[in-house]
């Protein structure tokens, strides 16, 4: 499980890159700088939420510290970055975080080998492909929608970090269906963003 949080991020983007879908994004070594900086200044001061039981304090450590959040920072980084026009080329939201995240997983797979727990070595990296994939996928909607779709397509942006950790507090609490079915819920998007990638390539 260690091996498979480590490898799945770089084999992740490897394989949307074989679609041709990661080449017009920017700030690439930037990205796996500032993913390293941000996974060893986790690793250094420790969790931000202590949580206990299965209560709202699970549920908000696993947004803040393990599923949600470490996937959205780099999605508002890439964010500011564009806004004041830091990077050149085309906007790549996912290839960016993709990047971000692949030193995090190498050192959070290290981190967790110990604990041996599947919901941090296996499903953790599945929400932050997700997130990754999923939140840009509907901006890309937001940006040329009218205006009802662009309601829509920001609602589903706000759930997809919602849902991730919901779909972790789940599976930690062996609520094991649940768990799946929203798991199905929170991937869909980065399959169809795929999906039509692969359509495109061929």
């Amino acid at each position: 499980m260690s091996l498979f949080c480590f490898l799945w991020t770089p084999l992740f983007y490897l394989f949307r890159r074989s679609l041709g879908d990661a080449e017009g994004g920017s700030g690439g070594a930037l990205a796996l700088l500032l993913g390293g900086v941000a996974a060893v200044f986790q690793i250094s001061f420790g969790p931000l939420i202590h949580s206990g039981g299965f209560g709202l304090s699970r549920w908000m450590s696993g947004f803040v510290d393990i599923v949600a959040l470490p996937a959205l920072i780099p999605i508002l980084v890439y964010l500011l970055f564009t806004a004041f026009r830091l990077l050149s080329g085309a906007a790549d939201f996912t290839n960016f975080a993709l990047l971000w995240l692949i030193p995090v997983a190498a050192i959070r797979s290290v981190g967790w080998s110990s604990l041996n727990d599947p919901a941090l070595l296996v499903l953790a990296p599945l929400l932050w492909t997700a997130i990754a994939v999923g939140i840009p996928f509907f901006i890309g909607i937001a940006a040329s929608a009218r205006p009802w779709v662009l309601i829509l397509a920001g609602l589903a942006i706000l759930a997809i970090p919602v849902l991730a950790a919901t779909t972790y507090w789940a599976f930690f609490s062996q609520r094991t269906l649940s768990g799946f079915c929203l798991l199905l819920v929170v991937l869909a998007p980065a399959v169809v963003s795929v999906i039509q990638s692969a359509v495109k390539s061929a």
